[in-house]
């Protein structure tokens, strides 16, 4: 359909497709990591957050990887369900829940810590390019939140 009328509605005109597209080709490169130890590459995030922090809430860690509620949930259930972490009502206010990683998990993190370095020798982006792109990427998140 050659109609300009619909120029706005080509694919090749739409900056979501680029990003859903290499975000999709991005996290199939983790698969093969995380696959062999039972995670998904939402459940690799969690870890990744929680190798930062030795406890934070819920709402905290939503925030932090732009995560409703709903979708996290039923993640953190299944890890700890796994040994990997466990969750703890805050005794002030019974709406706040902790997370903490458990030993286990703890251990998992050792698991983990080499999966940055193999993912990014197989992306085909230049250091310095890689910044700019982590730099405008993160201006257009804060900017929509």
């Amino acid at each position: 359909m050659q109609n300009p009328e619909y120029e706005s509605l080509k694919l090749e005109n739409q900056l979501c497709f680029p990003l859903y597209a290499v975000s999709r080709k991005i996290i199939g490169l983790y698969t093969p990591h995380l696959k062999p130890l039972g995670l998904t590459y939402t459940q690799y995030l969690v870890f990744l957050v929680l190798s930062e922090r030795d406890e934070i809430t819920v709402g905290k860690l939503c925030e932090i990887l732009y995560l409703d509620n709903g979708t996290l949930s039923p993640l953190l259930k299944t890890m700890q369900k796994n040994g990997y972490l466990k969750r703890e009502r805050s005794t002030s206010d019974e709406r706040t829940v902790y997370i903490s990683l458990t030993e286990q998990g703890r251990q998992m993190l050792g698991n983990l810590k080499d999966i940055p370095e193999k993912v990014g020798k197989c992306v085909p982006v230049s250091p310095e390019k890689a910044v700019l792109l982590y730099q405008a990427l993160y201006e257009m998140l804060h900017e929509l939140s």
